[in-house]
């Protein structure tokens, strides 16, 4: 019910009338039915652009710091499950995967789950590594991956409010990795189908590509320029595709 008044009552002027992004083949979103909205992220204005444009309730996955904090900040927790946002646990691992599961609940009920790959906003336009959650999310659920790009949809100022020049949200066809179902705990398999979502992303958007992660870059762990040296083609230029990897069948060797 919050999100339907917000929706209406704040987020439609604000993104309909002052930012006016314009959403392009909104039609590949499934009418009904489970599936994952994977995105880049340039920009706070992602979050609640997309959602608005979209007919359909998007449920996207928010760092689950954000739903554990405490004093006044913990209203901000509250906030985000009353409008359906999902708690997602990023600190990797065995942990990580079974932080998964309010976003497998979400998606085996039938509902939209949306997820930034990249895990943080980029810090300078370009695309960064994506995190394997999304692999694992898509194998384990079975759910087909829509990749939307998000083009110019920085936030500028104009006057004393927000707005966007040209911006677009442009959503790609869908994307069925469930032939790997059965290779969810190979981490070589859920490499290459996380680089392979963002690099169907990223033909919507023309970004170039930078293969690591953007914390790194936005934690001062490297400088610019040793950033540029990771620059490649494409997310999968160089990795090998699961169809040429052997199949793990257990210590007794290999599935050929």
């Amino acid at each position: 019910m919050l999100y339907r008044v917000l929706k209406l009552v704040f987020f439609i002027p604000i993104v309909g009338w002052i930012l006016r992004p314009r959403l392009m083949y909104g039609e590949r979103i499934p009418e009904q039915g489970a599936a994952i909205i994977a995105a880049n992220h340039i920009s706070c204005g992602d979050t609640f652009s997309l959602p608005t444009l979209m007919k359909r309730q998007l449920r996207f996955a928010a760092k689950r710091e954000l739903f554990e904090m405490r004093g006044l900040k913990a209203l901000l927790g509250v906030f985000l499950r009353a409008i359906g946002q999902v708690p997602l646990d990023r600190s990797g691992g065995r942990q990580a995967a079974n932080g998964l599961r309010p976003l497998l609940q979400v998606l085996a009920q039938g509902e939209l789950v949306g997820i930034f790959p990249e895990g943080t906003r980029s810090p300078d336009g370009r695309m960064y590594r994506s995190h394997t959650g999304v692999a694992r999310l898509a194998l384990l659920s079975g759910a087909p991956v829509i990749p939307v790009g998000m083009v110019n949809t920085q936030l500028r100022r104009w006057f004393i409010f927000p707005t966007m020049r040209q911006a677009r949200i442009v959503v790609g066809r869908p994307l069925d990795f469930s032939r790997y179902a059965d290779r969810v705990d190979d981490v070589m398999v859920l490499r290459w189908v996380a680089n392979e979502i963002a690099r169907s992303i990223q033909a919507l958007t023309g970004q170039s590509y930078v293969d690591l992660y953007g914390s790194r870059l936005k934690k001062g762990r490297l400088t610019q320029a040793q950033a540029d040296s990771y620059i490649k083609a494409h997310p999968n230029e160089g990795v090998t595709s699961p169809d040429d990897i052997p199949i793990l069948v257990g210590a007794g060797g290999l599935h050929l």
